[in-house]
């Protein structure tokens, strides 16, 4: 993990929904260094569900070496926001850094999506930051080397990433555009950049949402804080910059990334870096909704199955005939699928060399994927019939390696729904 270098010491940083999860992260990670920190966020009475509040929060800041200040803040609240702000101000004599981590988000189509949740989402991701930085700035324009940090994604307008749920990419995405007009309004005086995971991390949010058994397949909340200091406490110089947790650790000569996974062997590693929410991994496979089926099919390879037979045998049957060099060209993966169930075994897809193959055993060389669950629920996913979503949302699906490649793999999941 990335050492604390003093650099924060006496700056005071206003933090948005930093009462649990990454907020709270980013937080202790700049109390250790000796930082004064704003907690502003809703929560000040426990929640029935999530853990944690504004003044929990402060405690362990405290207990962390830094100096907290709790403030009840709805961002969407300018008054409270106001006060928050001349709180910080008086207590600690300016404002140095705003992170802006308060976020909203439904995942629902146009249609299943209530106003009232297409407004909470714009009020609190795009209106919120928006007017959470308008009333920090004339503060940070006094500071010394001024951040002001959103967490949101990089922009990216291909139109996969709004089709299912425009609303929430929309408000999301507004806290990116935030990005992208402040840090050339105000280049030379306030850094203003974004960050974003390359994989899921793990929140109670999240395991509220999507369940327990998806946490260990996370990262942890560290890397972001982690990530987030990297970025803080650089000159003012660095800024209008759309960073990656991980890409930025790199640079910092972070190469070791399993001390940061919920469940070392099990990380995951699959590239979210455009509009999932960081609480919210189930966009992972939401892609195969997507992902055309443009390959035409070409010639079968792989092991002869005289010694397996079944719907398993018959779906990779299926898999063979669909093998062309155009998927194996841009796949460039092999996958393992250690079945348990009716029908287990090990089978293998090998989508990196020669034509491809596919059949039943251990793949002909490593490989880069490993995916385990049940037979059953293999041949209703290959068969269109189970979301992949649901599967890994659900703990049904395990994955290991280099779950990039798994949305590769979607593609071919696409072309099996036309041939079943």
């Amino acid at each position: 993990m990335l050492h604390n270098t003093g650099k924060l010491a006496g700056c005071t940083v206003f933090i948005t929904g930093a009462s649990r999860g990454i907020g709270k992260a980013i937080a202790l990670k700049a109390a250790r260094d000796g930082a004064n920190v704003v907690v502003a966020a809703k929560t000040a009475d426990p929640h029935p569900k999530l853990p944690g509040t504004i003044y929990t929060a402060a405690a362990e800041i405290e207990a962390a070496g830094g100096k907290a200040l709790p403030c009840i803040v709805d961002v969407r609240d300018e008054k409270q926001i106001n006060e928050a702000v001349e709180q910080a101000v008086e207590k600690f004599g300016g404002i140095d850094i705003l992170v802006n981590n308060a976020s909203a988000i439904n995942l629902t189509g146009t249609l299943e999506t209530p106003m009232k949740k297409v407004d909470l989402m714009l009020g609190i991701n795009l209106r919120g930051t928006y007017l959470t930085s308008k009333l920090c700035i004339p503060h940070l324009l006094k500071s010394k080397n001024p951040h002001i940090l959103n967490l949101s994604p990089p922009l990216n307008l291909n139109p996969i990433w709004f089709k299912n749920h425009t609303a929430y990419t929309i408000a999301k995405y507004g806290m990116s555009m935030c990005v992208l007009g402040m840090a050339e309004e105000f280049k030379g005086s306030i850094a203003v950049n974004a960050l974003w995971p390359k994989t899921a991390i793990q929140t109670a949010a999240m395991d509220m949402l999507g369940g327990s058994g998806i946490g260990k397949q996370c990262r942890k909340v560290e890397i972001m804080a982690d990530a987030a200091y990297a970025i803080l406490k650089k000159p003012t110089s660095f800024t209008g910059q759309f960073v990656i947790d991980e890409d930025i650790l790199k640079t910092e000569g972070i190469k070791e990334f399993d001390v940061y996974a919920v469940e070392p062997g099990w990380l995951c590693s699959i590239n979210i870096s455009c509009i999932t929410s960081t609480f919210h991994p189930i966009w992972f496979f939401l892609l195969i909704d997507s992902l055309s089926s443009g390959a035409t099919p070409a010639f079968k390879s792989g092991k002869a199955d005289s010694a397996a037979t079944g719907p398993i045998s018959d779906m990779f049957n299926i898999i063979r005939g669909i093998l062309s060099p155009d998927i194996v060209k841009t796949t460039q993966g092999v996958y393992r699928f250690d079945l348990s169930g009716e029908h287990a075994g090990v089978w293998y897809i090998d989508l990196k060399n020669d034509a491809g193959s596919a059949g039943s055993g251990d793949p002909p060389v490593k490989a880069d994927v490993v995916m385990a669950l049940d037979s059953a629920d293999f041949i209703k996913m290959f068969g269109g019939k189970l979301k992949p979503t649901m599967a890994f949302m659900s703990g049904k699906l395990k994955i290991k390696g280099d779950m990039g490649l798994a949305i590769k793999l979607e593609k071919m999941m696409a072309m099996m729904k036309s041939k079943l």
